[in-house]
């Protein structure tokens, strides 16, 4: 034997692991050399190690400092066949696993995600937040996502497991049936609700979901405006409410142009006008006078658009358009 081979032939007698942040899985890297007889093996705090043979899982040691012999690894030894005697070398690949929480992760919807909205329709929706995750199962990481990498970082994982995030939020959340406006209004629920559905498919890497949290669930900046305008007119309650509201917002416009206060006059005018116009066309007044027969339509024309606008009910909608044909006949 050369002196080139006595050095490349050498024994490992202390196998331990300092992981880096962000770490989950480390081969040692052993390459030609064989793990003395009665090495020690020292498994940190958060930490698994595992002994395998032929890619599968022998021996495995929760935190602890450990003496390798036939004693500690029983399973290697009856698939080597040793003997009790056994004092040579060996060869086994052995892996580090990190069991820590990893948290301060983010997610959220690269594409809109299609809601069916019961109240308002299809919608597309966006979300984002946090969530923290660690290795649960040993056996079914190192099968399916360590392999025979030599290491596994969080970030080599994550574009995968925000694509299972999005996939729950598609099919658990968007097909649910819940109107947007109860989702948005919970989101401690909906974040229960998506941390059940995100479940199963981290389990099928070994990963458990240890906390999963919505910070921000939003309608593009379009349907947002309309559904705005379609809640400031429910709140009112009532078109007599509608005017005074019309009244109070010239107000402050006007009071925020350069005409100042002199343009307030005008600007409630303007909106109690509207306002009673409005509650004209709907009955708002028991003293108003009847519509004339030539202006009907053309308020049956307005109060569609508010329907469109979803300032109104379909059913308050024709209730107010066989009010007004009524009054025709």
């Amino acid at each position: 034997m050369g002196i080139l081979d006595f050095l490349s032939k050498q024994f490992v007698d202390v196998i331990d692991w300092v992981e880096e942040p962000g770490q989950l899985g480390w081969r040692v890297p052993l390459a030609d050399r064989e793990i003395q007889n009665g090495a020690q093996l020292t498994v940190r705090e958060g930490q698994v190690a595992a002994f395998f043979n032929e890619g599968r899982i022998a021996d495995m040691f929760a935190p602890g400092l450990y003496t390798l012999d036939t004693a500690t690894l029983p399973l290697l030894t009856a698939l080597m066949n040793w003997d009790k005697g056994f004092k040579s070398p060996f060869k086994s690949d052995v892996y580090f696993f990190s069991e820590k929480e990893q948290i301060g992760l983010k997610w959220g919807t690269a594409q809109p995600v299609t809601l069916r909205d019961p109240e308002l329709g299809p919608l597309r929706v966006r979300a984002f937040g946090s969530y923290s995750f660690r290795i649960r199962d040993v056996a079914p990481f190192a099968s399916r996502v360590m392999g025979t990498l030599g290491e596994v970082k969080v970030a080599d994982l994550e574009p995968q497991l925000r694509a299972a995030i999005q996939t729950a939020l598609a099919t658990g959340v968007a097909g649910g049936g819940t109107a947007f406006l109860d989702l948005a209004a919970s989101q401690s629920a909906l974040s229960d609700a998506l941390k059940a559905a995100v479940t199963p498919a981290f389990a099928q890497w070994g990963l458990s979901v240890e906390s999963f949290f919505v910070e921000s669930l939003s309608l593009p900046e379009e349907v947002q405006k309309h559904l705005d305008k379609a809640s400031s007119m429910r709140v009112l309650g009532d078109l007599d409410r509608y005017a005074k509201f019309q009244a109070a917002e010239a107000i402050e416009t006007a009071a925020a142009q350069s005409g100042g206060v002199a343009g307030v006059g005008a600007g409630a005018a303007a909106g109690l006008a509207i306002g009673q116009a409005m509650a004209g066309a709907l009955g708002g007044s028991g003293s108003a006078p009847a519509a004339p027969v030539e202006d009907a339509f053309a308020l049956i024309e307005k109060l569609h658009k508010l329907l469109e606008m979803g300032a109104l009910t379909q059913v308050e909608f024709d209730a107010k358009k066989a009010e007004l044909l009524g009054r025709i006949r």
